[in-house]
C-alpha cells in the first residue's frame, strides 16, 4: 500500500507523491517565542516529528524546515492584533532579543526531552526581513497590496476575484467582507481605518514611536506582517512549490489562509502540495486557555506543579499520550488520562525489552501455525496503518495484542517453537524501527522519577527558605550545581519554582 496523507486543501486522503522523486520538502510552523511552550505546543511538533521520521523510514530524503517566530504583527481570528514579541519583552523587562533567546533555549530543550529530531533547517523572522520586503515588493508591483501610512496591507477582495480565496479554511470571500464591514471600525490599533476592506491583512506594519523592534523599509522603519514571514522562509529554503506544509488547525484561517495568497501571487502557483493540520488538544473538555486556569507549560508538565496535575509526568509518557490519539482527532487530556498512558507505555516497553532478549532459534515451521501467522499479519499491518494517514494508535493497538504473546514466549506458557525463528526476528525488528525509530519513545524508566522527584522538592524547599532568609549565595549555589548536573529550575513571577531534566 502506498502512503496516503489527507490534504487538508482538498478535503480528502491521497496519495503521497513528492514533487521531486526521492525528495520530500516539508514545512512546518513553528513557535512564537514570547513566552514559555505549553502542553498545546507538544501536539505538532511530536505529530510533524513522526512525520518526518515515517517519511525517512520510507527512504525519503528530507528537507525539514520549520521557523522561529520572533517578531511581526499577529492577526488571529478572535484577538486584537499584536506585536507579542515586543509586549512580553515589556513585561518581564528584557531586551526583545533576550527574551526571544530565553524562550528559544526553553523551546529547544523541551523538544529534547520529547526525542524530536532537530529540523534541517531553522529559520528565524528577523533574520529574513530583507526577503519578507522583496516579496511584499514583488506583491504590490503585482497589484495585490497597497501601501497606506507606512503600512502594507494585501488586498484580500482583489486576490479573491481571480483566485479561490477560502479554500483551505472553508470560508466565504463574501461572507468574510460582510462580516468585517459590519464590525466596529473604531479597532484602531490593527490599522483597520486604514485598510481598504476589513479582510485585508498586513504585510508590513508602520511602528509607532514606543515599538522597540523596528526594521528599514521602502515604505518607513517598522515590522513584518505575521504571514509574510513563513512565506518567506518557505520559499528561500523549499522553492517556489514544495511537498507538505503542517501545522495545529487553529492555523488554517487566517494564517495559512493568506500564505497561500501571497505565495501565490509572488510565485505564480499555489505553494504546496500536501496541507497537513493536527487537530487541538483540550483539558477536561475544555479548550485551553487564559481564562480557564488550564494552560499547562512543559516544564509544569514534568515536574508535576500544577493545579490540574495529580504527579509529574516523563516527558515519554506525553509523547505516548499524543501518539495513541490520531494527529485529525481532539485529544483531551486529564492528569488520569495521562496515568492511563503512563501505565500502559511501562507494560509495552517492559514486553520490549523481553522482546530483545528472548533468543532466536533456528525453528523454520512453527508448531502453531495459526499464532505465528496471526502475529505476522499483526506486524504487517503497522505500515499499512502508518500508510493510512499516519494511523499511530491502531499500530499501538497491534503492539498490545502481541505483547502477551512476547510475555508468554519468556513465562514458557507459549513455547519457543510454536512460532518460526523467521517470525520472532520480524517482531524484534518492527518493534524496535516502530517503537524508537518511527515514534521516536525511549525507556520511560530511564529517569526514576518517583526518587527525583522528593529530592528535587527537598532541594527547592531549601532554596527558598534560602531566598526568603536573603541567603542568596545558598540559593545561587543550590541553582547553579543543579544546573551543572543538567537540571534546569525557573522561578516565576508569582514565586514558584518547576524544574526539569536538560
Amino acid at each position: 500500500m502506498a502512503l496516503h496523507i489527507y490534504n487538508s486543501y482538498t478535503r480528502k486522503k491521497e496519495i503521497f507523491e513528492s514533487i521531486t522523486p526521492g525528495y520530500v520538502g516539508m514545512y512546518v510552523c513553528g513557535p512564537t517565542v514570547s513566552g514559555e511552550s505549553h502542553l498545546g505546543h507538544a501536539r505538532p511538533y511530536i505529530s510533524f516529528d513522526v512525520v518526518y521520521r515515517y517519511l525517512t523510514y520510507k527512504k525519503y530524503k528530507v528537507r525539514y524546515v520549520r521557523n522561529i517566530t520572533d517578531a511581526g504583527h499577529f492577526e488571529e481570528e478572535g484577538r486584537e492584533a499584536e506585536d507579542k514579541v515586543s509586549k512580553k519583552a515589556q513585561i518581564e523587562k528584557l531586551e526583545p532579543m533576550e527574551l526571544v533567546q530565553k524562550y528559544t533555549n526553553l523551546f529547544h530543550w523541551a523538544m529534547k526531552q520529547f526525542n524530536c529530531v532537530e529540523p534541517s533547517i531553522e529559520p528565524t523572522a528577523t533574520g529574513h526581513i530583507v526577503e519578507q520586503i522583496v516579496m511584499i515588493e514583488d506583491i504590490i508591483s503585482k497589484g495585490y497590496a497597497y501601501e497606506v501610512n507606512g503600512s502594507v496591507y494585501f488586498d484580500v477582495k482583489k486576490y479573491a476575484a481571480s483566485h479561490d480565496y477560502g479554500k483551505l479554511s472553508g470560508r466565504v470571500i463574501d461572507e468574510l467582507l460582510d462580516a468585517g464591514n459590519r464590525e466596529d471600525v473604531s479597532r484602531e490599533l490593527d490599522g483597520q481605518q486604514e485598510k481598504r476592506d476589513a479582510a485585508d491583512f498586513a504585510l508590513w506594519k508602520a511602528a509607532p514611536p514606543e515599538h522597540i523592534m523596528r526594521w528599514k523599509s521602502p515604505w518607513g522603519e517598522g515590522f513584518p506582517g505575521w504571514h509574510i514571514e513563513c512565506s518567506a522562509m518557505a520559499t528561500k529554503y523549499l522553492g517556489s512549490n514544495f511537498d507538505i506544509h503542517g501545522g495545529g488547525m487553529d492555523l488554517l484561517f487566517p494564517h495559512h489562509e493568506s500564505e497561500i495568497a501571497q505565495s501565490t501571487i509572488c510565485n505564480h502557483s499555489a505553494p504546496v502540495k500536501y496541507w497537513m493540520h493536527n487537530n487541538m488538544i483540550t483539558i477536561n473538555g475544555r479548550k485551553m486557555g487564559k481564562s480557564y486556569n488550564n494552560v499547562i507549560k512543559l516544564t509544569e508538565m514534568f515536574s508535576g506543579n500544577h493545579p490540574l496535575l495529580t504527579q509529574a509526568f516523563h516527558p515519554m509518557t506525553v509523547r505516548f499520550f499524543i501518539l495513541q490519539s490520531h494527529y485529525r482527532s481532539t485529544l483531551d487530556f486529564s492528569s488520569e488520562a495521562l496515568s492511563a498512558s503512563e501505565k500502559a507505555l511501562k507494560r509495552l516497553w517492559d514486553a520490549y525489552e523481553v522482546l530483545k532478549n528472548l533468543p532466536v532459534s533456528n525453528n523454520t515451521t512453527p508448531t502453531d501455525s495459526e499464532l505465528d501467522s496471526k502475529i505476522t499479519n499483526w506486524l504487517n499491518e503497522f505500515e499499512i496503518f502508518m500508510d493510512d494517514d499516519l494511523g499511530s494508535p491502531r499500530v499501538i493497538a497491534n503492539m498490545f495484542e502481541i505483547a502477551p504473546i512476547i510475555n508468554s514466549l519468556k513465562d514458557g506458557l507459549i513455547p519457543f517453537d510454536a512460532i518460526s525463528a523467521s517470525t520472532l526476528q520480524k517482531m524484534k525488528d518492527s518493534f524496535q524501527v516502530y517503537l524508537e525509530d518511527v515514534f521516536g519513545l525511549t525507556n520511560i524508566n530511564d529517569q526514576n522519577n518517583e526518587l527525583l522527584n522528593p529530592i528535587m522538592q527537598l532541594l527547592l524547599d531549601i532554596r527558598k527558605e534560602a531566598k526568603a532568609n536573603k541567603d542568596f549565595a545558598t540559593s545561587d549555589k543550590i541553582r547553579n550545581q543543579l544546573t551543572q548536573l543538567g537540571i534546569l529550575i525557573k522561578d516565576d513571577k508569582e514565586g514558584n519554582t518547576t524544574w526539569g531534566v536538560a
